[in-house]
């Protein structure tokens, strides 16, 4: 039986490594550079390098290794990408070719889905088999689990939550190319956009937002403290998360429901608000489900992906 199992999770800038016991217990992690020079050519070859390297370095035999699991930027489907912009790959198959390079068994997933399954595995979800995650940064990703496994859907776009529709009134695109997307109103630039409309919208109220560096943490730091404005820039896009996962709920009853990301740092005032308004847009059998932080930050990633590697045996 397995003793091992390694966990990758691949970001435009660098390559988080993690090897682990199968049983989750994390020995040790690493990063190394993500090279999207020429197509992103030398990604796979150079995963599986450190790997080798690391079985190597710590005289472990690849009969003992479960695989490898692997968390892309880009939509996944069947072990496949159709593309993945941040790394410059065009259609490429990851389990054959790292499988190929590497002598091991692989398996591969959209790195939100994976962060997902982490936190599932190890984190806010764990001993939940049925899980909504919503991570909130530069963007708004997540991942859906039912039954223990992630939904992918038809092409690779399951757990696409940042773009739900939740406003008519937004005319500027979404990174994605439609409009009024969560992305744009509950990310952490969707909050600082939300905080300079009701500035604008109010040019003689008084907030400590006027004087500082509008980012996500100032907006919450002035929430705090009972600045009027923040507190209502926090609420309104409370209001349009609250309604997403209100909707998802619907459609899935998830056992509970993690929040992660950078915007998550704000702490229970942000699980307070959100699940306020969650209440009150939910279906009446969902209304009970706990809010939760993530656990295991930018490891979650790396989490995942071990565990993708052990469902796929």
């Amino acid at each position: 039986m397995a003793k091992f199992v390694f966990g990758i999770d691949v970001g435009g800038t660098t390559i988080k490594c993690g090897l682990f016991e199968t049983k989750g217990t994390l020995i040790e992690k690493w990063e190394i550079v993500t090279r999207t020079e020429n197509g992103g050519e030398n990604i796979l070859p150079d995963i599986a390098a450190t790997v080798d390297a690391k079985l190597k370095l710590r005289g472990i035999d690849k009969k003992d290794v479960a695989g490898i699991g692997i968390g892309i930027p880009g939509p996944v489907r069947g072990g496949k990408v159709p593309v993945a912009v941040n790394l410059h790959w065009g259609e490429t198959d990851i389990v054959k070719q790292l499988g190929k390079l590497s002598g091991l068994k692989v398996a591969a997933g959209n790195d939100a889905n994976v962060a997902a399954l982490g936190e599932q595995w190890k984190g806010g979800g764990e001993g939940h088999p049925n899980m909504i995650m919503v991570t909130l940064g530069t963007g708004v990703g997540g991942g859906i689990i039912v039954g223990g496994q992630i939904i992918e859907g038809a092409h690779g776009a399951g757990g696409e939550i940042g773009h739900i529709h939740v406003d008519d009134n937004i005319t500027e695109p979404c990174n994605c190319g439609n409009h009024g997307c969560l992305e744009q109103v509950a990310s952490a630039t969707g909050f600082v956009r939300v905080a300079k409309e009701e500035l604008a919208a109010s040019p003689e109220e008084e907030s400590i937002l006027r004087s500082d560096e509008i980012t996500s943490k100032a907006i919450f730091d002035a929430c705090k403290a009972g600045d009027a404005m923040a507190q209502r820039i926090v609420n309104r896009c409370a209001r349009y998360l609250g309604t997403a996962i209100g909707g998802i709920a619907c459609v899935t009853d998830p056992e509970v429901i993690v929040i992660g990301g950078g915007v998550s740092k704000a702490g229970d005032i942000l699980i307070d608000v959100v699940g306020r308004y969650y209440r009150n847009m939910a279906f009446s059998a969902c209304q009970v489900t706990p809010i939760v932080l993530a656990k295991l930050g930018n490891d979650a990633g790396i989490y995942g992906a071990a565990k993708l590697a052990l469902d796929a045996q």
